[in-house]
């Protein structure tokens, strides 16, 4: 295969449609090929180096300007890296790079990321930490260097389950994308082991650093195995995250009193996006 390419790599070089059309655009598909590579090899030394907890180098990949969706800048989201890595320095990070496009010195990459770790509790009960997320990157070249000058996670889930909750079927649902102000629900669907009483909880909060702890109102979980909860979306055009909280026990019958004992426990997180009133009529005058 690799001797095919080569030979129509000769065979494009040599060819008189190539400089008919001007040398310019030859010279161009090379230097774009260059760039995608750097870009490739950008993104994939951030996961590097995010699995080494490798700080300076991770952060040096981003742009001294950078900015996120979520309003973060470089200080912000460099904070916010060091508090994950001090929680959690076992996290193995993965990266699958679906698209990349060009122009000059800008540049826009389609990912999609995965992240795991297991999470000791006790002798008794461990954890598992799963995420993935859908993003885009945007990239910019500065002095012959490529960083990240922003992203936008398009979608996300998070998964934080102990105990038996690790073997749970967990879904949580929430729109991705919703306008300032509007109304939307979230449900959450899960069938408890036989035998356990389950509890549960959907909880909205703002996407913000420090991250503040969502209020949790536990209720039995529903016959039905499913939760609903209506919310509106903050008008302060914020981004949010719909937290699901839930609790497994198991009752136990010892002389005419009642023992409860905690058998698992997790959470899950979806992102839903908000979309500015100031985005909004622009799209509806557009249309």
């Amino acid at each position: 295969m690799k001797k095919r390419i080569l030979i129509l790599l000769c065979a494009m070089a040599l060819s008189p449609a190539v400089f008919a059309s001007g040398s310019q655009n030859f010279f161009k598909l090379h230097i774009f090929d260059n760039d995608t590579r750097e870009i490739k090899s950008l993104l994939n030394s951030q996961v590097r180096y995010a699995n080494r907890t490798n700080f300076n180098k991770f952060i040096a990949t981003y742009d001294k300007d950078y900015v996120n969706a979520d309003g973060f800048n470089l200080e912000t989201y460099s904070n916010l890296v060091k508090d994950v890595w001090d929680t959690y320095d076992n996290i193995v990070y993965g990266i699958k790079i679906k698209d990349i496009s060009v122009k000059d010195d800008s540049a826009t990459v389609e990912v999609t990321e995965t992240s795991y770790a297991d999470i000791p509790v006790s002798s008794t009960m461990d954890g598992v930490l799963t995420s993935e997320s859908n993003s885009i990157y945007y990239l910019k070249k500065n002095d012959g260097d490529w960083k990240v000058a922003s992203d936008k996670v398009l979608s996300e889930t998070t998964s934080m389950l102990y105990g038996d909750a690790k073997n749970l079927d967990i879904k949580l649902s929430a729109p991705a994308e919703i306008q300032a102000g509007k109304e939307y629900t979230a449900s959450l669907e899960f069938t408890p082991p036989e035998d356990v009483i389950a509890i549960a909880s959907i909880a909205s909060d703002k996407v913000e650093y420090p991250q503040k702890q969502p209020k949790e109102v536990y209720r039995k979980f529903p016959d039905d195995n499913i939760l609903e909860r209506l919310f509106i979306s903050n008008s302060d055009n914020v981004n949010e995250y719909v937290v699901a909280s839930i609790g497994l026990t198991k009752a136990d019958v010892e002389d005419l009193s009642i023992k409860l004992s905690l058998t698992g426990f997790g959470y899950k997180i979806v992102r839903v996006n908000v979309i500015p009133k100031s985005e909004e009529a622009e799209n509806v005058k557009n249309e």
